[in-house]
């Protein structure tokens, strides 16, 4: 994996956490480095609580709440899973990144 590759693949990382956020991303802010860790975490932690709110909704919709659609439930426990194959898949590449990284001869 190039350098280019890896700063494509962590300005996508940091498009995705400030429209999950809700903050509009500006260029002054793409440009600024971030840490890395904080970042991965923060994406874990969103990721987390996606499933988390899916599997309430989940429980509640199996325990019979007239609050609960269906639809609703079935919507957030796709979501939820994508954002789990998203997130397995990126440290999937991060971890081929690393292992070539490594493999190098200096």
């Amino acid at each position: 994996m190039s350098s280019l590759q890896i700063q494509q693949v962590l300005a996508e990382m940091r498009s995705l956490q400030a429209r999950a956020s809700g903050v509009a991303e500006t260029p002054v802010a793409a440009a600024q480095p971030s840490d890395f860790a904080n970042l991965m975490k923060n994406s874990i932690d969103h990721v987390a609580a996606m499933q988390n709110q899916a599997t309430a909704l989940a429980d509640a919709y199996e325990a019979g709440d007239k609050g609960v659609d269906l639809t609703k439930v079935m919507l957030e426990v796709q979501k939820a899973g994508l954002a789990f194959r998203a997130m397995t898949e990126v440290r999937n590449k991060l971890i081929d990144a690393y292992t070539q990284v490594m493999n190098m001869s200096v």
